[in-house]
């Protein structure tokens, strides 16, 4: 389980400090798929870059099954998987290939791992055609594939995601949902943030909601649909706001 007890983090901008996360508090069970939405500035990329440990919090404390992230963030790390954002990170003059074997080298896999890992998520995410090609001439959605086989290459247990399928077509969104599912499976521990509803409800057990560095709403999804009487997660949001919910 992670688990956030009264961590805070604020930046100085214009000489002033501004507060992005405002002593959070919440639970993310082991397996489930969590969705984080909010609106910008709300907090959710420092939250996501704080738990892969970018960035140490001001106050409170982040842990991994009883034991601070920091403290252990070597092991930690390893057992992580993340993709910020549309980009990819892949090194264009370098073959798909190539790029999933640098990266996990860097995870310290042994040659005969590395090949047989690359082989099941070339075959998995349908890439053996152009595997040994340069990313430099990919579509978005050929990346897309590749910087998702780059995030699991180590087999982490824990995957985070800071909206994914910004910028992405239809063909290259669903590759993700597809991969979020097939992870699922696997008894993965996810949480992604996201402006798209849809995906949080196709995909979600869990959510949370933020809005100026606190969280309105932290649970199962299916809860609060039916404590609102309501499936519309804009229309519940933007209600959560208005009447300053807190921790519901």
């Amino acid at each position: 389980m992670i688990k956030l007890t009264d961590v805070s983090k604020q930046f100085k901008d214009k000489r002033q400090l501004v507060k992005a996360i405002d002593y959070v508090s919440l639970d993310v069970k082991e397996g489930h798929v969590v969705g984080l939405i909010g609106e910008n500035g709300a907090g959710k990329t420092t939250l996501l870059r704080m738990l892969c440990t970018l960035i140490r919090p001001d106050e409170g404390e982040i842990t991994v099954n009883g034991k601070d992230i920091f403290e252990q963030q070597e092991s930690y790390r390893s057992s992580l998987g993340v993709l910020f954002g549309a980009e990819t990170g892949l090194y264009n003059r370098l073959t798909a290939r190539e790029n999933l074997e640098y990266f996990a080298s860097l995870y310290n896999m042994s040659n005969h791992d590395t090949k047989n890992r690359i082989d099941m998520l070339a075959k998995r995410f349908g890439m053996r055609k152009y595997l040994d090609r340069r990313v430099e001439g990919f579509s978005k959605g050929m990346k897309q594939k590749v910087a998702i086989s780059r995030t699991l290459i180590h087999n982490p247990s824990i995957v985070l995601f800071d909206e994914p399928t910004t910028g992405l077509d239809i063909t290259s969104s669903n590759v993700f949902r597809e991969f979020i599912f097939q992870l699922k499976e696997e008894g993965k521990t996810i949480i992604f943030s996201t402006h798209m509803m849809d995906e949080v409800e196709q995909l979600c057990d869990d959510l949370i909601m933020m809005h100026k560095g606190q969280v309105v709403y932290e649970g199962e999804l299916e809860t609060l649909f039916a404590n609102e009487n309501s499936r519309d997660l804009n229309y519940l949001f933007t209600s959560k706001i208005v009447r300053g919910d807190l921790y519901v």
